[in-house]
């Protein structure tokens, strides 16, 4: 039995709605930030909480400040650690993603074991930890990647986000087989789609949707897929995690791939007429000419443009009983919030 459960990166698109849904099942949520005064950042989860039967409470912390997560993880019962920068806009790798993950992991898993109550840890890693470019799928001759196969492909210079990712959940299960307290489940999801509580949301999903309707990629974009699942899901994933007594180990997130053209074409579906989307797929050829303008190096183009790419969800729907929701419903949801936000703007 969990009462008391501390979420770091609550404020975040994926934490606040699993703070949400924490909430409106009745526990009391200890969330972390880095400037208690400023609540703007957190209002609209004292809302949330406000709306619900469960209690929030709100703690400082940084994640590369040792010790600072010691207060807040004392009493809790349970530790669902999602803070971790993702950003693709970036200057420094090594400082904005790899140590920030790493460093954070540590400290976070730190307190757990120090506060001497925490049993079970979910920790949110991500697929990229799984995988590093589409094109690993057919170099290691898989049908779709499972929670078995683990990156090997990137590094600090090629996939540093994949890198960080994979770097902060490899230490993490080092981290778990050094003390005998609390057990860990780790939760990889794919791509995350799906509307933001919070209004100030600066999720990379929530910039790709807008680089993607907004005309940005209207004369072509590269033939890439993505395994995708809905936000809401992924939240709901770890509630599961912590509540099912027999989970155990990876659990991959996913309801399916798409390519670029085929979320373009949901959202032309909903919203025809609506928005300048991208008209073709670019030729492979002409993105080693042009893939400085969507940020792609060259080896990213060869490893993963045209790469088909799948995700075996089995276990999570075995084990923890997830129903997924369909992706046409995500975007849908998704892109109608952007347009209202729009209108009130």
């Amino acid at each position: 039995m969990f009462n008391k459960i501390l979420v770091t990166g609550g404020t975040g698109f994926i934490g606040s709605w699993v703070v949400k849904q924490l909430l409106d099942k009745g526990y009391t949520v200890r969330i972390t930030v880095r400037n208690k005064t400023r609540q703007s950042g957190y209002a609209h989860l004292l809302q949330l909480e406000a709306a619900s039967t469960g209690k929030l409470e709100v703690f400082e912390a940084d994640l590369l400040r040792e010790g600072s997560f010691d207060e807040a993880a004392r009493g809790c019962d349970a530790l669902f650690h999602l803070a971790s920068p993702f950003t693709l806009r970036f200057k420094d790798p090594e400082k904005e993603l790899v140590e920030p993950a790493l460093a954070g992991t540590k400290n976070v898993l730190g307190a757990a074991t120090r506060s001497g109550t925490i049993r079970k840890v979910v920790l949110t890693s991500s697929v990229v930890a799984i995988f590093g470019d589409n094109g690993d799928m057919q170099d290691k001759g898989l049908a779709a990647f499972t929670e078995r196969d683990f990156n090997t492909t990137s590094s600090a210079s090629h996939q540093p986000y994949s890198y960080s990712k994979t770097l902060a959940e490899k230490a993490a299960w080092e981290i778990e087989a050094g003390q005998n307290q609390w057990e860990m489940v780790v939760i990889n999801p794919a791509f995350v789609m799906g509307p933001a509580i919070s209004p100030t949301s600066d999720s990379e999903s929530l910039q790709f949707m807008k680089n993607i309707i907004s005309g940005k990629y209207f004369s072509g974009v590269p033939k890439l897929n993505f395994g995708l699942v809905d936000v809401r899901d992924v939240a709901k994933a770890h509630i599961l995690a912590l509540e099912n007594e027999s989970a155990n180990g990876r659990y991959i997130i996913c309801e399916r791939s798409a390519s670029i053209m085929e979320i373009s074409a949901i959202v032309k579906k909903y919203f025809p007429g609506k928005f300048r989307l991208p008209l073709m797929e670019s030729p492979k050829f002409m993105l080693y000419l042009i893939g400085w303008a969507f940020g792609l190096t060259g080896k990213f183009i060869s490893r993963n443009v045209g790469f088909a790419l799948a995700f075996d969800n089995r276990r999570s729907i075995q084990e923890l009983g997830i129903v997924y929701t369909p992706i046409e419903t995500s975007i849908r949801d998704m892109v109608e919030q952007m347009q209202n936000a729009g209108k009130k703007a």
